[in-house]
C-alpha cells in the first residue's frame, strides 16, 4: 500500500473511531436522561419532579436529534471523502473560474468560489434540521418564538453577514502565505490573530445588532447596583444594554465584553423579570449574583487565559500547516496529485491530518474552561452572592429546562460547565463568609 494511501486509511479510521466512541457518550447520556424518575435529593425541596421529568424529556428528544444529525453527518462525510467530493467541488470552482476567462493562475479567486460553495452547500444541508430543532422540539416546549418569515430572514442575514466577512478574510491569508516566504507561517498567524482579536471587538457593537436589537438599561434600582457592583470591583464598565432575545427564544443568558478600560455587559431580556410576573426571569439579587459571576471571570482573566491558550495552539497547527504544505503524499490521499492549492493544504491540515491533535486540544479546553466556571462561581459566593446564584442557577435551570445530572464521562468529555449538581454542591458545602 503506498504512503498516502496509508495516510487516508489512518486518518479515515481515526475519524470513525472518534465518531462512534462520540456516540458511546451520547447514548450514556441518553440513558441518563431515560433514567431520571427521583429528583436527587438535594434537590428535592427546590425542584418540582414535574419540572425535573420535563427537562429530561426536554434534553433526550434534543440528544436522540443529536445523534440522527451526527449519523448523517458521519454517513454525508464518509461520502464526500470515498467519492472524491472535495477534489471535484475545486474543479469544478476552477470550470467556473474558467468560464469568466480566468485562468489556474488565479489560484484566490479559485479559492474563494470553491469557500462559497462548500459553504452554501453546508448551509443547505444544515437548514432542516435547524427547521425541525426550532420548528418541532423548541417549538413543542415552549421556547421558539421566531415565526418562519423571521426564521429564514435571520439565517439569509447570517450567511451572508458570514460571507461578507469570511471571503475577504480567507483571500487576504491566502495572499499573506503566498508572499511569506519560508516564515509565512508566522505571518498568517499574526494575521489571524489581529482579524479574531478586531472580531471579539466589534461583534457585540457592529455585528450582533444586525440580528437583534440591543437598548441601553433604563436608570433605576437594577442599573445602579450593578454599576455599584461594578465600582465595588473596580470593573470598567461604560454601558449595560438588553439584547431583545426573546424574539428568537425563550431561554436567558448574560455576558460582558470588551477590552481594557472599555467593558459592557449585556443581559437578555428573558432574564429580567416583568411587571407583575415573578413565574419568569430573575430577581435583582439573582441577576447581580449572575453578574458577579460572569466578573469572576473577568477577575481572574480568564479571557485572557482563553486568547493565549487558543493562540498558542493556532500558531502550533500554522507550523504544522508549514510542514504539511510541502507533503505531497497528504494532497495525494485526498485525490490531489498534481497541484497543491494553498486552501485544500489547509483544510487537509486543520480537518483531517490533525484531527487527533484537535481532538486532546479540545478535551483539554474543555478541562480548562469547566474549572474556569468552578473558580467564578467561588468567586461570587466570596463576595456574599453565593446564596443568590444558588437560587439563580435553580431558577434558570427550570426555565431553560437544562437537566441537573449528566454521566460522568459524557460530562468530562463535553461540559464545558460542572452540572448544576455539581455546582450546588460547590455552592452550598460552605458558610456565607
Amino acid at each position: 500500500m503506498e504512503l498516502s494511501d496509508q495516510i487516508f486509511y489512518s486518518l479515515f479510521l481515526f475519524i470513525w473511531l472518534l465518531y462512534l466512541w462520540e456516540e458511546y457518550l451520547a447514548y450514556k447520556q441518553r440513558c441518563v436522561y431515560r433514567a431520571a424518575h427521583d429528583v436527587p435529593e438535594e434537590l428535592q425541596a427546590v425542584l418540582p419532579k414535574k419540572t425535573y421529568i420535563k427537562a429530561s424529556v426536554y434534553q433526550l428528544e434534543h440528544a436522540r436529534l443529536d445523534s440522527l444529525h451526527a449519523l448523517f453527518t458521519q454517513l454525508e462525510s464518509t461520502a464526500i471523502l470515498l467519492l472524491g467530493g472535495i477534489p471535484y467541488l475545486w474543479d469544478f470552482s476552477g470550470r467556473l473560474l474558467s468560464s469568466f476567462e480566468y485562468g489556474p493562475e488565479f489560484e484566490i479567486s479559485q479559492s474563494a468560489i470553491f469557500l462559497l460553495l462548500a459553504s452554501l452547500y453546508s448551509w443547505l444541508v444544515g437548514l432542516p434540521w435547524s427547521v425541525y430543532s426550532t420548528f418541532v422540539v423548541e417549538e413543542r416546549h415552549g421556547f421558539n418564538k421566531q415565526t418562519a418569515g423571521f426564521f429564514v430572514k435571520d439565517k439569509l442575514k447570517k450567511f451572508a453577514v458570514t460571507e461578507a466577512i469570511l471571503l475577504p478574510v480567507s483571500c487576504l491569508l491566502l495572499h499573506i502565505i503566498k508572499l511569506g516566504g519560508e516564515n509565512f507561517f508566522i505571518y498568517a498567524w499574526l494575521f489571524v490573530c489581529i482579524v479574531s482579536l478586531v472580531l471579539v471587538t466589534i461583534y457585540a457593537d457592529y455585528i450582533a445588532p444586525l440580528f437583534d436589537k440591543f437598548t441601553p438599561l433604563p436608570e433605576g434600582p437594577l442599573r445602579e447596583a450593578i454599576e455599584s457592583l461594578a465600582k465595588r470591583l473596580s470593573f470598567p464598565l461604560t454601558k449595560i444594554y438588553v439584547v431583545e432575545g426573546s424574539r428568537r427564544s425563550a431561554h436567558s443568558n448574560a455576558y460582558f465584553y470588551g477590552f481594557y478600560k472599555n467593558k459592557r455587559i449585556v443581559l437578555f431580556d428573558t432574564l429580567l423579570q416583568q411587571e407583575g410576573d415573578t413565574e419568569k426571569g430573575c430577581t435583582q439579587d439573582e441577576i447581580l449574583a449572575v453578574l458577579c459571576h460572569e466578573l469572576g471571570h473577568w477577575n481572574y482573566q480568564h479571557t485572557l487565559k482563553h486568547i493565549v491558550f487558543s493562540q498558542m495552539n493556532l500558531f502550533f497547527c500554522f507550523l504544522l500547516f508549514q510542514t504539511l504544505m510541502g507533503w505531497p503524499e497528504l494532497f495525494s490521499a485526498f485525490g490531489f496529485h498534481s497541484e497543491y492549492p494553498i486552501l485544500i493544504g489547509m483544510l487537509l491540515t486543520f480537518q483531517f491530518a490533525l484531527a487527533p491533535y484537535n481532538t486532546m486540544v479540545g478535551f483539554a479546553a474543555v478541562a480548562i474552561s469547566r474549572r474556569f466556571e468552578r473558580q467564578a462561581d467561588q468567586f461570587a459566593r466570596g463576595m456574599g452572592h453565593g446564596k443568590h446564584l444558588l437560587a439563580a442557577l435553580l431558577r434558570l435551570n427550570a426555565t431553560n429546562l437544562g437537566f441537573p445530572e449528566a454521566d460522568p464521562l459524557y460530562s468530562i468529555w463535553h461540559h464545558t460547565h460542572p452540572t448544576l449538581l455539581e455546582r450546588i454542591r460547590a455552592l452550598g458545602g460552605k458558610k456565607e463568609d
